[in-house]
């Protein structure tokens, strides 16, 4: 299908596979930890992609701007133990949903400011619909008592994420995509490092351990980066935020179906609403076409 070779249909490939990290994390073995999974996870995507990058199928960069370089290495590095310490304290479906859920309109502004990518009234429609979603989704698929410190880590990582978004979409404008995730990865897996000093990786050793830290490098860190980075550079940067939002659509599916977290008719709308939202962007033309189209709309005649 079109849809899936298109900008906006591999961000949401992408973003679905996002949407299993939390659900892996969950079914992984005891002593399991946030931290430990952060930092396996950035390394085990820094690794992949730097192989893919040597075997001469892309070429290095001679540089990449220091400045926008470091801010995602920054949001990077800071917005993973944010994530899994969300997730592993207000659970998966609304770890995930926090996370996701505060980023679009933000990313959208923020866009706005920095590229002067124009916000079409498609991209306001749709933003509405499906932060309304998770909204319902939120209130349908908590369970009683949500921490409040998760909380906070949760929109933690939500914040960080535009940030990467922006800095991310400047570095892909100078290297290939793939390269550019890579050395993002590789610094951020550095910035994180210290963690394995004082943290306890044994559960690694594990079989099922084994079987989640492969899951979360192969599939949830490198191939799904590489779907959303490609799409990322042909698609504006709020478009890209909006359709994110596929990620806690998957988690909270994921989460009822294999982790028996609570599912109420409210969450079922709010999923409704927003695969709704994301189908109407993903099928617009305009964002399909991504940044090209709207340079062309905002250069003068």
């Amino acid at each position: 299908m079109r849809i899936l070779r298109s900008g906006p249909g591999l961000v949401l490939a992408g973003a679905a596979l996002w949407g299993t990290t939390g659900t892996a994390q969950a079914l992984g073995p005891e002593g399991i930890t946030p931290e430990t999974v952060s930092v396996l996870r950035m390394a085990g995507g820094a690794t992949l992609l730097a192989v893919a990058a040597l075997s001469g199928r892309w070429q290095a960069p001679r540089s990449l701007p220091p400045g926008p370089l470091l801010l995602a290495i920054a949001a990077m590095a800071a917005s993973q133990p944010l994530f899994f310490a969300g997730v592993d304290r207000t659970g998966v479906a609304v770890g995930t949903v926090l996370t996701i859920g505060s980023g679009p309109v933000i990313a959208g502004v923020m866009a706005r400011i920095v590229r002067g990518e124009r916000l079409s009234s498609r991209w306001m429609l749709a933003t509405v619909i499906a932060v309304g979603g998770v909204v319902l989704l939120v209130s349908g698929g908590t369970r009683a008592g949500i921490d409040g410190a998760g909380v906070m880590f949760a929109l933690g990582a939500g914040v960080a994420w535009p940030v990467y978004l922006l800095a991310a979409k400047a570095l892909f404008d100078e290297a290939d995509p793939i390269l550019v995730v890579g050395t993002v990865f590789t610094g951020a897996a550095l910035v994180l490092s210290p963690i394995l000093i004082f943290g306890d990786a044994s559960w690694v050793a594990d079989g099922r351990g084994v079987a989640v830290a492969l899951w979360l490098a192969l599939v949830a860190t490198a191939l799904s980066y590489v779907f959303f980075s490609i799409g990322l550079q042909r698609t504006a940067v709020g478009v890209s935020a909006t359709l994110t939002l596929a990620e806690p659509v998957t988690a909270s599916i994921l989460g009822v179906s294999v982790l028996d977290e609570p599912l109420i008719a409210s969450s079922a709308i709010g999923i409704g609403l927003v695969v709704t939202a994301l189908l109407v962007l993903a099928l617009d033309p305009v964002a399909a076409a991504g940044d090209a189209i709207d340079s062309d709309h905002l250069r003068p005649d």
